[in-house]
Formats: C-alpha cells, structure tokens, sequence
C-alpha cells in the first residue's frame, strides 16, 4: 500500500449546506487507476459545525472521509490545513459549493502524468438559476478559467486545482494568513508558484460546476469581486516593480481602466458588452487601488458564508 500513490482531496468549508453535494459528487466521479484517494474536509468556523454531517456521509461514501477542524474564519488557515492534514503525492482543491463531474479528476491526473507539470488547473462552469439576469447568462460572468499571457499561466485558483506535492516549488508552501480574509491567498500562492519555476497546466475537460445563488447573481456582487482581484494583482505588481516601476504600472492601470469605461460607453445598449467592459474597468481600478496600497476588500469570514469561497 506505501507504494501507491496517492490522492487527497481537499475540501475547506465555513457554515455551507452544499458540502453534502460536493462530497457525494466526489464519490460518484470515475477515479483515476492506480490511485489511494480520500477526502480531507477543513472546517473553517469556530464551532466544528460541519463535523455531524461529514462524519454522517463518511459513514455511506465509498471514498475514506477525513475532518480537520481549523477554526478562525479565514480560509488560509483551513488551506493550510488540509495541506498539513495529508501526506498525499497529489493534491486537489475544490469548493465546498462546487460539484465534481464524472471525469474531473481523471482528467486532471491524466494532464498531470502528460505534462508533468506542478499544478493542473481545470475551468469551473457556472450554472444560473431561473431568476438571474440574461446578460449575466448569456456572457457568462461567473464562471472560472485560467488567464493564458504568452502562452503561459502565470498564476491560478484553488476552486479547480491539483498540485504534485513532492516538487521543489510546492512542498512546504503554504497560503498567506493575511489574505486569509481579503480573498487571493490562491493567486498569491500559484504566482509563487510560477515564480520559483513551476509550470502550470490546463485541463479542459476536467470540469466542476458551479450554482450561482441570488446572492451573487448581481452586477453589485461581480463589481465588488473584480475589485478585489484587482487589488491582489496590483499588489503583486507592486511588489515586483517598486518605485519608477510602480509609477508605470499605475499609468498603465490608469489607461486601462479609462480604455474599458469608455468601451462601456459605446456599448451602452448592449448589456453583455458594456457589463463586461466596466467590470474590467472596475478590475483595472482595483489594480490601482493595490498599487498604492490601500486596504484589500474583506470577501471571507461573514456571517452567511464565505463570500469570495
């Protein structure tokens, strides 16, 4: 059994009844052959109150079920958590309101074993209810791919996720406790990542799927969402390109953002354009707001969930 290798898992979760969903998506997935594979849960609140549920569904899945209570509403912490909690050769992250496809994880492993890249990461579709906007339906706003810029990825996101755990530029990181309430501890982490000479691979077909609640389901939520990754992104830059560096990023962030209102402006009567062209505004003014270094948006912890989770 020590010679096969392995998988976990791994599922952070904060007050969110969907988990049952995602954890029985898991075990009705096709599995990758040659593979120990388990799920570790990270309980995020601070009372274990997912514990009776998934010491319930660990008793009826057919994969073994591990609970790690990590209190402290910040999810870097249960991030790290399931990190610490497995000794697993890969690692795979989705959320706890996301639900597995049959291929998923297959899909990511065999990109793994081709690519031999550090991180695979697969696109995550959302799924609308009937009360959403149709611009929102039709453009598609909630759903997650990775950024190519020349031909690479440079960073990623942990909502679709596996990670060889033995290379040099993953074993011993772990996700920044002080984004572990603002959102972006991922894009840190995989720009970390990239940075120390990881590669970062796609998996098309490795699918999850997301539903989009009325919470979210508003040009208010997406506006506060682009924000944020924004700020994470202009903070990275900042810290790569101080002084007169710096400078030339926020004239650049500034000509963006301007480009991208002005966009919004010639397509005032087309929802899905002029939408998709302010929130890139709004994403280019977050980058500003990094830039300068202005205090991140608060997106994890709520009372109701983890907002940005």
């Amino acid at each position: 059994m020590t010679d096969t290798p392995s998988i976990d898992i791994c599922v952070c979760t904060f007050r969110r009844k969907e988990l049952a969903d995602t954890l029985r998506s898991l075990a009705a997935m096709e599995l990758p052959e040659g593979f120990r594979i388990g799920i570790v849960v990270a309980d995020n609140d601070e009372v274990p109150s997912a514990q009776p549920l998934v010491l319930a569904l660990a008793e009826e899945l057919p994969l073994p079920v591990r609970y790690v209570h990590s209190p402290a509403r910040n999810i870097s912490l249960a991030r790290n958590a399931c990190l610490d909690a497995s000794s697993a050769d890969l690692v795979a992250f989705i959320d706890d309101d996301e639900k597995a496809t049959g291929g998923w994880l297959k899909r990511l492993v065999e990109t793994a074993q081709a690519s031999g890249a550090d991180v695979v990461l697969g696109p995550v579709k959302a799924r609308y209810g009937a009360g959403a906007p149709g611009w929102m339906q039709v453009g598609d706003f909630h759903s997650t791919y990775p950024v190519f810029v020349q031909g690479e990825i440079r960073t990623g996101y942990t909502c679709n996720a596996l990670l060889r755990m033995a290379s040099p530029r993953i074993a011993g990181r772990r996700f920044s406790l002080a984004r572990g309430q603002s959102g972006g501890e991922d894009t840190e982490f995989f720009d970390q990542v990239f940075g120390a000479g990881g590669r970062i691979a796609y998996a098309s077909e490795a699918w999850v799927e997301e539903p989009v609640p009325s919470t979210r389901a508003s040009f208010a939520w997406l506006t506060r969402r682009r924000f944020r990754v924004g700020q994470t992104h202009g903070r990275l830059l900042g810290s790569k390109r101080p002084g007169a560096g710096r400078v030339g990023e926020l004239a650049k962030a500034s000509a963006k953002a301007g480009y991208c209102f002005a966009a919004a402006g010639l397509a005032a009567f087309q929802p899905v354009s002029r939408n998709r062209s302010l929130l890139r505004g709004v994403m280019h003014v977050g980058v500003l707001s990094g830039l300068v270094g202005a205090r991140e948006l608060r997106l994890y912890g709520n009372e109701g969930g983890q907002d940005a989770a």
